[in-house]
């Protein structure tokens, strides 16, 4: 039993993860740093929240709203959706440099991604 007096101590738990190498089509290696970040922002802002039950209702974005909204409401909003949803990895610091380019109906969305390992640049296309 665990009284109140008893020191916890919490501790960081790995993210040695799998990594795809998509030139290849397959997956390659492992790793526990910087790739395993990249990877896992980009699969969280490529999978809706709450769509698939196999993943938790933490992990995912929602991107999909933006689809189809005018440019100042996608400029508005983006930066709260895609923080939402990597504020829940304890790898990413921070994210910031929002660069917003439109070409026809397509809006290009780039940023810089912040982590315990490093930095690294991210972009998501939205359509319509």
């Amino acid at each position: 039993m665990i009284g109140f007096d008893t020191d916890i101590t919490i501790a960081s738990q790995p993210s040695k993860t799998w990594i795809i190498d998509k030139t290849q089509n397959q997956v390659s290696r492992m790793d526990n740093g910087l790739e395993s970040v990249r990877q896992a922002v980009e699969i969280a802002l490529n999978v809706e929240r709450f769509r698939w039950q196999i993943y938790n209702t933490d992990f995912g974005s929602e991107l999909e709203g933006l689809i189809g909204e005018d440019e100042a409401y996608i400029t508005s909003e983006f930066p709260r959706i895609v923080t939402d949803a990597l504020s829940v990895d304890s790898r990413v610091v921070s994210i910031d440099n929002w660069n917003f380019t439109r070409n026809g109906t397509t809006m290009t969305v780039s940023f810089s991604v912040h982590t315990v390992f490093g930095d690294f640049p991210q972009e998501v296309y939205i359509n319509g």
